[in-house]
């Protein structure tokens, strides 16, 4: 017996329901009529359900065809997206792309990635900003973002999961030999710490407690608006830090800081690709953001 094709009769369907008619989507599809009908009646009759109520006059969506044509959209957006990221692998990739990352994780870490992911398409020009202060990218005219942190509700905003790090807090041995070393979050406030400003690197420590993620406001002693800065403000014995582990992996492995408090750890903090909601993706986008999530999966990016 001959296999139905599960997708027959599913772009007349489409035609029809955002013509509206028939008639409107015979036209667009150099079809009859008479043919647009057959084919939706067939695919009805294997769907179980009616998707047009139809009379002399007029033709218009059941609720069931409004709901089948909404998931045929999406999928064909789907399938759409899926071929533009097929041929951006093959085509010549060309034009300017403004990416903006916090400083000393886009110094240290996504630097070196974005040079070898734009290595093999010269024609690529990259427009790189370091900023840990959180920029309007639509005000910015910013194509790519990288954000640390769960983001708010913003629907002209995309995020694409690339990593979750360990948040670590530190200090340097000088500061802990003059000062201690804390055992508990009601010792911090007996501290010296180190931390960001508004619209910078973040005030508040996160922690678990009880099994629950919280937020910690400790001391505000020195306020910087820099991870680097923060980094080495911390080596240089001015207090307690909290960071990523990727801006402390290195002064930790050298022994100019040492984890404090790690009890207390809780469960990371994300890093996302962010960018507008501008419809389809240039190609260049598409493969920079592909790539990323690629290197993101090796672990290049934690």
């Amino acid at each position: 017996m001959e296999e139905i094709d599960p997708f027959y009769g599913v772009s007349v369907f489409i035609a029809a329901g955002r013509a509206g008619s028939f008639t409107k989507a015979g036209e667009k599809l150099g079809l009859t009529k008479s043919a647009v009908g057959k084919a939706v009646s067939r695919l009805e009759e294997r769907l179980g359900f009616k998707l047009f109520h139809r009379t002399t006059r007029l033709t218009r969506l059941t609720a069931d065809g409004e709901t089948y044509l909404a998931a045929c959209l999406l999928a064909m957006q789907e399938i759409t997206a899926a071929q533009t990221a097929l041929a951006s692998k093959s085509q010549i990739l060309s034009g300017r792309l403004h990416i903006d990352m916090p400083v000393a994780f886009g110094r240290r870490v996504l630097l070196p990635v974005l040079m070898e992911i734009v290595r093999p398409h010269p024609n690529i020009h990259l427009s790189l900003s370091f900023t840990d202060a959180t920029s309007d990218l639509l005000r910015d005219d910013v194509d790519l973002a990288i954000r640390f942190g769960r983001l708010g509700n913003s629907s002209h905003l995309v995020a694409r999961h690339l990593a979750t790090q360990q948040r670590v807090i530190c200090a340097s041995p000088s500061y802990l030999r003059q000062h201690g070393t804390p055992q508990t979050l009601g010792d911090v406030e007996g501290h010296r710490c180190v931390v960001g400003m508004v619209n910078g690197p973040p005030l508040q420590w996160s922690v678990r407690e009880d099994l629950t993620d919280r937020l910690f406001t400790p001391p505000a002693t020195h306020q910087l608006s820099d991870g680097e800065a923060m980094v080495d403000a911390a080596v240089a014995g001015l207090g307690l830090v909290q960071l990523p582990i990727s801006l402390l992996r290195e002064k930790l492995a050298a022994g100019s800081l040492e984890p404090v408090l790690t009890s207390y750890a809780d469960a990371g903090v994300e890093v996302n690709a962010v960018w507008p909601h501008r419809g389809q993706l240039s190609p260049r986008l598409r493969y920079v953001v592909d790539q990323l999530v690629t290197f993101a999966a090796q672990g290049r990016l934690n």
